[in-house]
């Protein structure tokens, strides 16, 4: 079968037609991100409007700035304006300023409004990414009078299988699911039909704290509301989702030593995918001269036991294995809401004595090899050595991310790349002080030697 590349050439168009009734919109949507910004507008010109809406609402927003590019202004204008209040935000919030202030100055008073109210928010808050289109009912209310204002305005607001329910002064008093209001005797009152259990968050918290709240809760959707508790949006369920796989993402590629990338893999330029990866490794080389230094500072007990050398990759190696593993899984926990910075005692304890435990595991199976092959005075330094590192790379990568969480760092900055650079230059100077105690008659003697 030909690939869409080629399905994009001026004499195939009717092929490419073909293949777009016949292919699902995600597919289409996955398809687009793959293709260069000329062939992407193309293709996308070619869906019917109503399907084109639902095509770019899938693509991120990096890919939907893209596809605008190609386009001619009444059509990015339409788009723009068919788009959900926070979609619309989520897209200028990623544009340059000015294109964004063009934009925005193109849409209708109402839709300019709603924009300009999400935008108000703080980045990466609640009221940054909520919906403020739903559909509110008063407790006061009857059931029938609750569907008929449903009927009247539900068909224009995102999601319908939750109605946000408020006093006279639209303080949130909880929500109620549609199908408890369709199937409740029509002069029930709504206040007796309220969820036993309300959720709700600020628009100044954290969104990726609404979005796990919603998880854990298994919500569909969730009120937002002002510092008066009045009612000012939604966030819904799909939102969410976006949400923690973006926060995910950015975690998993910092604790892998990169910074995020803002669209897909394949679409991301040779240029971009390095430049996202260089800042990470220059930093690591400024951590790693630390170990280049313990290195020089030690040169003499090297130099006198040259087979203390032998053992450093082993020992480096397994102190930043043991480090990354403890804040990998700590950095988790803290993810999920398991941790917080109110256990941070517990969390030493635990991961000292892990770590504790798998240096004398470790130190049990290693001992009798190295004694066998090299001496049992070596045995006993890297046995120390193995228990020691191990011990203190759990108590660092334990404690580390939860002090930066507290104070204000992204807790997978200082995860498994920087704190295994870390233990290496720390587990070097534990391995040469064991070393000097425990060999102090050997090195001695060499030294005396030389002279």
């Amino acid at each position: 079968m030909s690939t869409l590349t080629e399905l994009t050439r001026p004499d195939r168009l009717d092929e490419l037609r073909e293949w777009l009734d016949e292919t699902g919109t995600l597919d289409i949507a996955d398809e687009l991100t793959r293709l260069d910004p000329a062939q992407r507008a193309v293709v996308f010109r070619l869906l019917a409007k109503d399907r084109a809406l639902t095509v770019f609402e899938s693509l991120d927003p990096a890919h939907q700035q893209e596809l605008l590019d190609g386009l001619r202004a009444e059509r990015v204008r339409e788009l723009i304006e068919s788009l959900d209040p926070d979609d619309r935000a989520r897209l200028l919030d990623e544009m340059p300023a000015k294109i964004a202030k063009q934009l925005q100055s193109g849409l209708s008073a109402q839709d300019r409004y709603a924009t300009a109210t999400l935008l108000g928010y703080p980045a990466e808050s609640a009221g940054r990414v909520m919906s403020p289109e739903y559909v509110n009912v008063r407790a006061s209310m009857s059931a029938a009078d609750a569907l008929a204002k449903v009927r009247r305005v539900g068909g224009n607001v995102e999601n319908l299988r939750v109605l946000t329910v408020t006093d006279d002064a639209r303080r949130l008093v909880g929500t109620v699911d549609l199908a408890t209001l369709v199937t409740a005797s029509p002069a029930a009152r709504i206040n007796d039909l309220v969820e036993a259990e309300t959720y709700s968050v600020r628009a100044d918290e954290d969104q990726e704290v609404a979005a796990r709240l919603m998880r854990e809760a298994d919500l569909v959707a969730l009120p937002v509301v002002d510092r008066e508790d009045r009612l000012v949006g939604i966030i819904t369920v799909d939102d969410a989702m976006a949400i923690l796989e973006a926060e995910e993402t950015e975690d998993i590629s910092r604790i892998g030593g990169v910074e995020p990338l803002e669209r897909a893999y394949m679409s991301a330029s040779v240029l971009g995918l390095a430049r996202k990866r260089a800042v990470w490794l220059l930093v690591l080389i400024v951590a790693a001269a630390l170990t280049v230094n313990v290195l020089q500072f030690f040169e003499e007990t090297l130099e006198a036991l040259v087979t203390l050398a032998l053992f450093i990759p082993l020992l480096i190696d397994t102190g930043g294995n043991s480090g990354s593993q403890a804040s990998t899984v700590v950095i988790r926990a803290m993810a999920v809401g398991e941790v917080r910075f109110s256990d941070l005692p517990r969390i030493i304890w635990r991961e000292t004595r892990v770590g504790l435990l798998l240096g004398a595991m470790l130190a049990f199976v290693g001992f009798p090899i190295v004694g066998l092959l090299f001496g049992w005075d070596f045995a006993t330094v890297i046995a120390f050595t193995l228990v020691a590192v191990c011990t203190w790379a759990s108590f660092a990568g334990g404690m580390l991310p939860v002090i930066a969480k507290r104070v204000g760092i992204d807790p997978a900055v200082v995860s498994a790349p920087l704190i295994t650079t870390l233990v290496d230059a720390t587990g070097l100077v534990i391995y040469f002080l064991i070393a000097r105690v425990v060999l102090a008659d050997r090195i001695a003697g060499v030294a005396s030697a030389a002279m």
